[in-house]
C-alpha cells in the first residue's frame, strides 16, 4: 500500500499512483481506505504533489469504491489499455485526485474489499 510511480507510458504518465493490495481475509475492514487516504495526504502535504492517480480493471468495484471514498473522480475519457496487463485485463479505469478535492466519506468504511 502506498504511493508509486508507474513504469509504463500512458496518456497520464509520468504520474504518482496510490495503490493497495490486501489478502481477501482482510477485505471489508476499512484498511485499504485508511491506508489510501493516509498515502494521499502524505503525497499532498509532504511531497507537494499536484495530482495522484489510481487505476484498476472496470469490474474491480471494491477498489473503485475505495477510490471514490477517498475523493478520487473518474472520467471515462481517461480510461486506457494497460500495456503490461494480459489481454483479458487490459482495459483500465483511471481515477484522479488533486489537493483541492474533497476527501471521501470517512464514515463509510465497512463495505470495501
Amino acid at each position: 500500500m502506498g504511493l508509486a510511480i508507474p513504469r509504463f507510458q500512458a496518456h497520464f504518465t509520468p504520474c504518482v499512483e496510490v495503490g493497495w493490495r490486501l489478502a481477501a481475509e482482510h477485505w471489508g475492514h476499512g484498511y485499504a481506505t485508511e491506508a489510501a487516504r493516509a498515502s494521499v495526504n502524505f503525497g499532498f502535504q509532504l511531497l507537494n504533489l499536484k495530482e495522484i492517480v489510481s487505476f484498476t480493471v472496470p469490474a474491480n468495484y471494491k477498489s473503485r469504491r475505495v477510490m471514490e471514498r477517498i475523493g478520487m473522480t473518474h472520467s471515462s475519457a481517461d480510461d486506457f489499455n494497460h500495456p503490461d496487463a494480459p489481454e483479458r485485463l487490459r482495459r483500465h479505469v483511471l481515477y484522479r485526485i488533486t489537493p483541492t478535492a474533497q476527501p471521501g466519506d470517512a464514515q463509510d468504511k465497512n463495505s470495501e474489499g
